[in-house]
């Protein structure tokens, strides 16, 4: 074989592989394509709605479901008007701003018509055709119905318009990419809809169009992957919410936030004030109560009840349990014992107990150091309007100090837990707003 006749066989196998590659990432790209545009209807994108027209009782409707979806506590900006967006939502990927859903035609959703906005939630892509980032929790939106959907709008379209510009959002590359974010929803989003369970309650139903829709409660309780993927939208096991590293419990386990055991009345109350017979709220889920469920009748509070003490079991694996030391029984004295007590007993409905406080028994110290380093706080509501509140320590004690603080009280009373290491605060510290 001549030197020319190897060389001629080589460039063809050369160009038999570029082909076969070309041709598998057009296939691909194909697939992707078309995983993106499934379940969608072609729209009507000529004519906007027009604000004010909608009738007083779908606005008033849309008003009730937007405070279910905690919309205005994205949407609006520290210190800024409410819906005109602005806000940041921090994740491992970069910073993602909320837009403005206010009706202002130059800025905001005044040109959307129902069908964009209904796309939007359902289908996760904007008005001009764009995939939208799953911070707006549409993988959980996905099943609001069509009537709920228009309902929210006619509301946002009856406020006050602000004209406020949308802030770009601060990714990195490739994230900030729309090609990236294709691959992602083929991967990871269905478009869906919300189907009763036939053998189950109307009450259980409702709880869980609330649960798994608009409350869109597993976008924090539950884990992520390395791309920001749940495993599913009824994923409720926990997990550490991402940039904010406070722990979202797990809303099936027992010993975390599991709520199978207690009277639906507590779990009303807790929704509803912040507060209850067996446990108060703190971190991010202070804003939710706050801004959302304290405002949702006791009817939508129970069916939530119902749905949530449905879920299965899901028992947590015991770990070491800590050794409760002088240095940190020192501390408890001086810092934490006047309140919460001598035996971590607590003051009902002024101080919660730390001894068998689920809080406290975590696996992961994350929430206890949040909790000391910030302070610990209540949300104000109509049930509850002043909450005892827990000063913060961040400039007090050293990383050490709550350290041992923590490993004491998560190793006294009967309380078995882990121990928390400095190491383990340090870094919670770092992520303190």
């Amino acid at each position: 074989m001549t030197a020319t006749a190897a060389t001629t066989r080589t460039l063809r196998r050369i160009a038999a592989t570029l082909a076969i590659l070309v041709a598998i990432v057009s296939l691909l790209s194909a697939l992707v394509a078309w995983l993106n545009v499934r379940g969608e209807e072609p729209i009507d994108t000529t004519t906007a709605a027009a604000p004010g027209r909608a009738a007083a009782e779908q606005i008033e409707r849309g008003a009730y479901l937007a405070r279910a979806g905690n919309c205005m506590g994205c949407h609006t900006a520290r210190g800024g008007m409410p819906y005109a967006g602005g806000r940041g939502v921090p994740t491992p990927f970069g910073d993602i701003y909320a837009p403005n859903l206010t009706p202002d035609v130059a800025t905001g959703l005044g040109g959307w018509t129902d069908a964009q906005f209904w796309r939007a939630l359902h289908n996760g892509r904007s008005r001009d055709g764009r995939l939208l980032y799953p911070a707006f929790p549409y993988p959980n939106y996905t099943r609001i119905t069509r009537a709920d959907a228009d309902a929210i709008h006619a509301y946002l379209r009856s406020l006050a318009p602000v004209n406020q510009p949308n802030r770009p959002h601060a990714l990195r590359f490739p994230y900030n990419r729309q090609a990236a974010l294709a691959v992602w929803r083929a991967l990871y989003f269905r478009p869906a809809s919300f189907e009763a369970d036939g053998t189950r309650s109307a009450e259980w139903n409702r709880g869980a169009y609330l649960v798994e829709g608009l409350g869109h409660c597993n976008a924090c309780h539950a884990s992520r992957n390395a791309l920001g993927a749940t495993a599913s939208p009824f994923d409720l096991a926990g997990g550490l919410i991402p940039v904010q590293n406070w722990y979202a419990p797990s809303l099936r386990a027992p010993r975390e936030a599991g709520v199978a055991d207690w009277p639906a009345a507590d779990v009303v109350a807790l929704l509803k004030t912040g507060v209850s017979p067996r446990a108060s709220v703190s971190g991010p889920m202070r804003e939710v109560v706050g801004g959302s469920t304290q405002y949702l009748n006791d009817a939508d509070l129970r069916a939530m009840a119902s749905y949530l003490q449905a879920l299965p079991d899901r028992e947590i694996d015991t770990r070491p349990i800590a050794a409760p030391s002088a240095a940190g029984a020192k501390l408890y004295a001086r810092h934490c014992a006047a309140c919460h007590g001598e035996q971590g007993e607590g003051v009902p409905g002024a101080y919660p107990a730390l001894a068998g406080n689920r809080t406290v028994l975590l696996d992961t110290s994350a929430n206890l150091v949040h909790i000391v380093i910030e302070g610990g706080f209540a949300p104000s509501t109509a049930g509850n309007p002043r909450p005892f509140g827990m000063p913060p320590f961040a400039t007090e004690l050293n990383d050490a100090d709550v350290a041992a603080l923590l490993s004491f009280v998560r190793g006294s009373w009967g309380n078995r837990a882990a121990p928390v290491s400095a190491l383990e605060v340090s870094r919670f510290r770092a992520s303190a707003r």
